[in-house]
């Protein structure tokens, strides 16, 4: 495998595990002083009216994570032609997610570069790592 793409593989891996980080705080540390002030959640009375809606969310953050390991997992153990459509759409989903948090407004900037600059660095490298990796 070409050194292009192990750097593919191991953004996919790091971004599943920040989303991985992401689905527990939306899905299991959602009403706790620390998540609330890292989402702007203002009290807990809105912490609690917004739980199932983050709970649902932080699923999603979940399965991403799952996909983008697990496709990587499969390329180092020999089945690339598997792992790596399924590397590359969680990817280009995580990314398709931080372009939309994005345009719910400037004040989600670091929000959507934290959720999206590795799967963005990673569907490149990959897209490199194919067309021009030896």
């Amino acid at each position: 495998m070409s050194a292009l793409l192990v750097i593919s593989g191991v953004c996919a891996v790091v971004a599943g595990l920040v989303h991985g980080y992401i689905f527990f705080l939306e899905s299991i540390a959602w009403t706790s002083p620390r998540v609330r002030r890292i989402f702007g959640i203002a009290n807990e009375a809105d912490a609690l009216a917004t739980r199932a809606l983050a709970f649902n969310q932080g699923f999603y953050n979940l399965f991403l994570a799952i996909g983008a390991i697990i496709g990587v997992v499969l390329v180092v153990a020999g089945n690339g032609q598997v792992g790596w459509p399924i590397t590359v759409f969680a990817t280009a989903s995580m990314l398709g997610a931080a372009v939309v948090l994005l345009g719910t407004g400037r004040r989600y900037l670091n929000a959507a570069f934290v959720q999206g600059s590795l799967p963005l660095i990673s569907l490149l490298f990959a897209l490199l790592g194919s067309t021009f990796g030896a």
